[in-house]
């Protein structure tokens, strides 16, 4: 792997590698990406461990498990399932130019962090989405002002709870069910 070139507020995150996959030093994926293409062709990508500056390194190709949200990803002189462990709990991240190009009224996950999140219902806001979370649904985490300090809140980034997205505004617009808020 070699040092980054571009500084890291450049490159944004894509994935988590999780595990070796076999003994040739093949590694399992969770993508935080909706592009399978990030996983799947190959071509530049950089790996940052906690704590370290991201390295380069050459995504060889990739293919998904299936039936499940996992792929395997090849990379360039990682050869051994010991190289692979090493990297396991690395970032996967991309340069923040490469981003796929999207349909009318489409928007990356990404962007949404920062937006402000307001109750449909009177348009009051609640706080601002200072990150996400990729789990079984994606979720917003919020971050809220309130009397005693802030506190954060995880929301469900599903059609029903957040019906209305005005990225252009900067602005989510949320319909909670009862005591989502209260948690």
């Amino acid at each position: 792997m070699e040092p980054a070139t571009e500084p890291a507020t450049d490159l944004m995150v894509v994935g988590k590698l999780v595990a070796a996959q076999g003994l040739k030093g093949e590694l399992r994926v969770l993508p935080m990406s909706d592009f399978p293409e990030r996983f799947t062709q190959a071509g530049r990508r950089w790996l940052q461990l906690k704590g370290q500056t991201p390295q380069e390194v050459a995504l060889l190709g990739g293919r998904q498990l299936p039936g499940r949200e996992l792929f395997v990803v090849s990379l360039a002189a990682v050869d051994s399932r010991v190289a692979a462990e090493a990297l396991v709990g690395a970032e996967l991240l991309v340069r923040s130019d490469d981003r796929p190009k999207l349909a009318q009224g489409e928007f990356h996950l990404l962007d949404l962090v920062g937006t402000e999140v307001r109750l449909l219902e009177g348009q009051r806001p609640i706080g601002r989405v200072c990150n996400l979370i990729h789990a079984g649904n994606d979720l917003l985490e919020v971050e809220q002002d309130t009397p005693t300090g802030s506190r954060r809140l995880l929301i469900p980034f599903v059609t029903a709870i957040v019906p209305e997205v005005h990225l252009a505004e900067g602005w989510i617009g949320i319909t909670p069910p009862p005591g989502l808020l209260d948690l």
